[in-house]
């Protein structure tokens, strides 16, 4: 998918994927990873998302990785935090507080960047991209993440007939295609959540399943 697609979304303020508040799946499972109080975790395409501000509540540094510059000013003015800036590569790097945000694409991460992350949340990233980029996702993932850092991983799924992504439907069978040979794939939950988008009913959707997924290395 093309770059400019989502710096054009957030630059219209086409923003429906963003969450007014802590998604629940989030609260409910994360205790599950088991993380070091203190340690740091990545959140990929992370936008804005007050998800992040959960995390650092929980003790956690947050290290996320945005696309979008705006959407990263967007994050510091919301929470009142002038951030300070350095580059590395081609990204721009914003930390304030316990936040530290890479401008860039996450495609092209340095190892170095979650190095030392101990957890993963992804809710926006893997349904963010079309099936042909979900396997160079997951693969990116594998590559930067250590080993022993499990990922909490939210989906979407839907009948694809009915609307076409983003947010992309991301089966079962498609986390499991995606995954299942590197990392043991728990479903947590799931549950229809359909009423609480209408903007979803509105592209014609009848039904829209929200699951959750702890992933661990095996």
């Amino acid at each position: 998918m093309d770059p400019t697609f989502w710096r054009e979304r957030w630059r219209n303020q086409e923003i429906g994927f963003h969450q007014p508040d802590f998604h629940a799946l989030l609260q409910e499972h994360w205790p599950r990873l088991a993380l070091p109080q203190g340690s740091p975790v990545f959140v990929p395409l992370c936008g804005k998302s007050l998800d992040m501000v959960w995390l650092a509540q929980q003790g956690h540094r947050v290290i996320g990785a945005e696309l979008s510059e705006l959407a990263v000013d967007s994050f510091f003015s919301e929470r009142g935090l002038a951030p300070a800036m350095r580059q590395a590569g081609g990204f721009t790097i914003k930390s304030a507080g316990p936040y530290e945000l890479w401008c860039g694409d996450v495609f092209e991460m340095p190892r170095e960047a979650a190095g030392d992350v101990a957890g993963v949340y992804d809710r926006a990233a893997l349904i963010a991209l079309p099936p042909p980029l979900q396997g160079r996702y997951a693969t990116k993932l594998k590559e930067i993440v250590p080993a022993a850092a499990p990922i909490l991983l939210v989906t979407l799924d839907y009948d694809q007939s009915q609307m076409s992504g983003p947010p992309f439907a991301t089966p079962r069978r498609q986390v499991h295609d995606l995954f299942a040979d590197d990392y043991a794939c728990t479903e947590l939950a799931s549950r229809q959540v359909l009423e609480g988008h209408p903007h979803f009913k509105q592209r014609g959707l009848t039904a829209l399943e929200e699951c959750a997924f702890l992933l661990r290395r095996k």
